[in-house]
């Protein structure tokens, strides 16, 4: 049976920002560097009161990390399902239109303001890059963080073939319920799950309710090196892919400028890295999944998956945003 969505997805929604910072600002600021860290919105305020003279690198865009991937899947040609939360504010609104004109479906209502008595303030993320193309995120969830299976579209993840979910809901009590709850409706339907680990501070700091999120096992994982080494409480990688073989039927670990390895099922392929600069790694990640995702679901094998994960997330990482232009995009599947 054909699906209407290729990719239904679950995340936070977030306007971000990127600028460009020295590690010298960094630990002026006392910012974890290469780690998303939640913050207040009064803390974020002092953070961009202290680069009110540094270089913004982004326009406003919708971001969040399974937005990046849903967009980058639907930019791709893929059709994809966005369920997320944002205020009915200006933030909100914009977030809204960018994901339409992502061509990125999604639920009307922006929030239900009868179950929660307030309007709120939409997520705003900062993202702060050093000159070594590090990123390091500093969110406010704001409205985000109440995100909850209220918010889910039953339908929409029934007319899927995969689900996707990002480690990060694990932050949130209600996140992280509608998140297993997407499994669950997923795998009553027979849809696809896949998960994302989404930052090494996640893993570390969240194992537990990740264990939730993943139930007894999901179809596909996504993380880097640090992540799966830090999920099999290892510095041996070979006993980390074991590791993981316990917890997803496949699963695709990038290894940062050394490619990635992309498990089937079966055989553990190595997928070659991209020779390029790096100058922002924001949404490298992100990209790497959206692109994989798109190509599984093309019908393309693993290996082949891969290949176009890995020239993607090699193409955004040397241009400041988590996005790619659609030239950039058409030229990409045109070297398949």
């Amino acid at each position: 049976m054909t699906k209407r969505y290729h990719v239904y997805g679950v995340g936070a929604a977030l306007v971000d920002t990127e600028i460009e910072v020295s590690d010298t600002d960094l630990a002026t600021m006392a910012v974890e560097k290469g780690l998303m860290t939640l913050v207040d919105e009064p803390r974020q305020a002092q953070l961009l009161d202290h680069l009110s003279d540094h270089l913004v690198h982004s326009k406003r865009a919708s971001g969040g990390s399974a937005a990046n991937t849903i967009i980058a899947i639907a930019q791709f040609g893929g059709s994809a399902f966005y369920s997320c939360k944002v205020a009915d504010d200006e933030n909100g609104q914009f977030y809204l239109r960018d994901l339409r004109a992502a061509g990125v479906d999604h639920r009307d209502d922006p929030i239900d303001k009868n179950s929660t008595g307030q309007a709120g303030i939409t997520g705003k993320c900062l993202v702060l890059i050093t000159p070594d193309a590090e990123r390091s995120m500093n969110t406010f969830l704001g409205i985000s963080a109440t995100l909850s299976e209220h918010d889910l579209t039953p339908e929409a993840i029934a007319a899927s073939a995969y689900v996707y979910l990002e480690g990060y809901l694990v932050t949130s009590p209600t996140g992280r319920a509608a998140a297993i709850r997407t499994r669950e409706i997923a795998e009553q339907h027979g849809v696809k799950t896949a998960l994302s680990f989404s930052d090494p501070g996640i893993v570390a700091y969240f194992r537990d309710g990740l264990r939730e999120m993943l139930g007894v096992r999901v179809d596909l994982l996504f993380c880097n090196r640090d992540e799966a080494l830090s999920w099999a409480q290892t510095d041996n990688l070979e006993a980390a892919i074991e590791s993981l073989k316990s917890i997803a039927n496949t699963f695709a670990i990038t290894l940062g400028a050394e490619g990635a390895l992309v498990y089937d099922g079966t055989t553990l392929h190595n997928v070659a890295p991209c020779k390029v600069k790096a100058i922002d790694t924001n949404g490298a990640g992100d990209m790497f999944a959206g692109a994989f995702l798109y190509g599984i679901t093309q019908g393309q094998s693993y290996a082949e998956a891969g290949r176009l994960a890995s020239l993607a997330a090699a193409t955004v990482v040397s241009d400041y945003g988590p996005r790619l232009s659609t030239d950039q995009q058409r030229q990409l599947l045109a070297q398949l």
